[in-house]
Formats: structure tokens, sequence, C-alpha cells
């Protein structure tokens, strides 16, 4: 089997069997919470304005997401994974935009098989993954996309993801866990003079949740969206 790992979310990538986009901090860890809090679907989008022209169809929809880490005016969450796990999501529509997981996964739109996670679904993820190979009459093409362009978060977890899909060379959770924390990415939610940023997000991205499901998005909806599979 052939894994690569790609970073950056303005990638323009042959065709894979399966591609996994990550986002550690946060968009992919919001979304993970969201669909425990019982998220029906998370539609994604490149623009605020699509975002919100959604909105105005749909007045039910929740938008979701940030730009450039900040919050957007107008928008019902911001992309903290602690303020998403509080909340009360039964059977609603997500509408996410964010600066690097969801533009990295509009731009993988032309893989057979397309997945997101953060680190806290990273081994569920992975082990369906393998479970996929192990079953396929071939070796699977695998690409890995860690969507921050410099981030060590997304690149550990990409790694980790690695590793255990081929079941040999991968980090430890101690391993993973203390670069997502180092990621010059992450020092912003530790300062107490940003108010932009809650350190408890951190937390929330650099735990390890096992669950039952994984994220894959569906790539025949007009509006790709991700959908969570039970497993």
């Amino acid at each position: 089997m052939m894994i690569t790992i790609h970073q950056g979310h303005s990638h323009i990538l042959e065709s894979s069997d399966i591609t996994i986009v990550i986002d550690v901090i946060r968009a992919f860890t919001v979304a993970h919470y969201a669909f425990i809090k019982g998220a029906k679907q998370i539609l994604l989008v490149g623009t605020t304005e699509e975002a919100f022209t959604l909105k105005k169809e749909h007045p039910h929809f929740l938008l979701a997401g940030e730009k450039h880490g900040i919050a957007i005016n107008g928008f019902d969450f911001d992309n903290s994974p602690k303020r998403i796990s509080e909340e009360r999501l039964g059977d609603k529509t997500l509408v996410q935009k964010t600066t690097n997981g969801v533009r990295a996964t509009l731009n993988s739109l032309n893989s057979k098989c397309l997945f997101v996670t953060g680190y806290s679904n990273a081994k569920t993820t992975a082990n369906y993954i393998k479970k996929i190979n192990n079953t396929s009459q071939r070796d699977l093409k695998i690409t890995v996309i860690a969507s921050h362009p410099s981030g060590d978060d997304d690149l550990a977890c990409a790694e980790y993801i690695r590793g255990l899909i081929l079941g040999k060379g991968f980090l430890t959770n101690v391993e993973v866990e203390e670069r997502i924390k180092n990621a010059h990415v992450a020092q912003k939610f530790f300062d107490p003079n940003n108010l932009d940023f809650n350190y408890e997000d951190i937390t929330f991205c650099a735990h390890e949740r096992e669950s039952n499901f994984v994220m894959k998005v569906n790539q025949s909806n007009q509006i790709p969206t991700i959908e969570r599979i039970d497993i």
C-alpha cells in the first residue's frame, strides 16, 4: 500500500483511492464533537457568502467556522470544539467554513473516497481505512493531507494515522499530543491577553476520543457534505 502525506490546503493532486484531510486545530475536531452532540450532517462551503446564502434559504441551518481563526460575525458558532461540545445538535444541519480544513477538503474532491478527521477521531479513522485496504483486492493509494501549511499539529496527526494504517512506525499518543500542544498554531490559545482564542480548545484538540463512527464526505451532493458513518 502507498501512503503519501501532503501538507497544505491549496493543492492540486492526482486522484487517490482514499484521501484523509486533517484539521486538528480546529475544524474537524469541531466536526467530530458536532456529530457526538447529534448533528445530522455538515455542509462544506468555501466562502462566507455561500454560508449566508444557505442560511437565508434554510433558516434552520447553523453556521460554524472562522476566517483567519477569528469568529465570523453573523455565524451561529465560531470554530471552538469546547463550545460545540456544550450544544444540543440533535438532527441539526451545520454549514462549515474554515481557512484550512474545509478549504483542503474542497480541493480534494477528485479522490474516490474522502474522509476528514482531527486527532480526536484519528485512531478510529485509521483503523476503519486499514480494514478497507485489507478487504480490497489490491493495495490502495492513500493520501493524507495535513491541511495547515505549516502547523505541526496536523503533520503529527498525519504521521500518526499513516503509522496506524501501516501497522509500523507510528508515533505514540504522548508524542502526538505534545506536538499538538507545542505547535506554533496552538500558542495563541495560551495567551491570556488574546480573547479570540480559548485555551480549553487545545485540550479537546489534543485528546483522543474514540468513537463508533468516521466522518466521510459525500461528494455526490451539490454541496459537499460530511456525513457520520457508523462502524
